[in-house]
């Protein structure tokens, strides 16, 4: 899982990242609510913990803002010493899948946000569309208007970061999180090599082109944007 942990307690931050990335999940971390509004907005995370205590943008002001105005579908769960029921109705509410309130155990914090992704995921989002783009990916199969299209695993897990994303744009560096992990190589010339490869095989043969490049940015898919 790629995990978004807003919290402004740096050493509950830390405690809460090593126990995660211990058991191989990556973190990336926020320390106000501002920050980890534009880190939601701008990368695909697969869930938030958020605390409701934040500077600047509190997490109630952030998990609503995440769903009116940026309508987007990441799983929240909230983390706070807030323990009422008026708390935790007033965070389901403005967003939030879920709710923990401190203390807590970290082995339950891990097995609540897998149960979060989980869920998200559900059965029918096994099959990703975007125009007559179709990637299945249960079964590993992409299609394009209706022809299959073969791609290395690389180029599969590039894709789904992709579409899952869209029609955001993904970044350069998340996309090198994605075929490298935390490891990338110098240089640019792999990482133009692998979106070279999907995008002939995606778009080659398709008068609508679905790939887009954002210079010295990253990455769209979907289709061209008007202006």
């Amino acid at each position: 899982m790629r995990i978004l942990l807003v919290e402004d307690h740096q050493d509950l931050a830390a405690n809460i990242g090593e126990f995660l990335e211990g058991r191989g999940e990556t973190v990336d971390y926020a320390a106000d609510g501002l920050s980890g509004l534009h880190l939601a907005a701008t990368h695909p995370y697969d869930v938030m913990v958020l605390d409701l205590g934040l500077p600047g943008l509190n997490g109630l002001a952030l998990c609503e803002r995440l769903r009116q105005d940026l309508g987007r579908p990441l799983p929240v769960l909230m983390l706070t010493s807030r323990d009422t029921e008026r708390d935790k109705l007033a965070g389901f509410e403005a967003g939030a899948d879920d709710y923990l309130t401190k203390p807590f155990s970290l082995p339950e914090l891990h097995a609540r946000l897998k149960a979060l992704v989980r869920r998200a995921a559900g059965p029918g989002d096994s099959v990703l569309r975007i125009l007559d783009l179709e990637f299945d990916t249960r079964r590993l199969v992409v299609r394009r208007g209706g022809r299959r299209i073969a791609l290395t695993p690389i180029g599969l897990r590039v894709l789904e970061a992709l579409m899952r994303a869209s029609p955001a744009v993904v970044t350069r560096a998340d996309i090198q999180h994605v075929i490298w992990g935390d490891s990338p190589p110098e240089g640019d010339a792999s990482l133009r090599g692998h979106i070279h490869g999907l995008r002939q095989a995606i778009d080659a043969d398709s008068p609508r082109k679905l790939l887009h490049t954002l210079h010295g940015i990253g990455y769209r898919l979907g289709p061209e944007e008007d202006g």
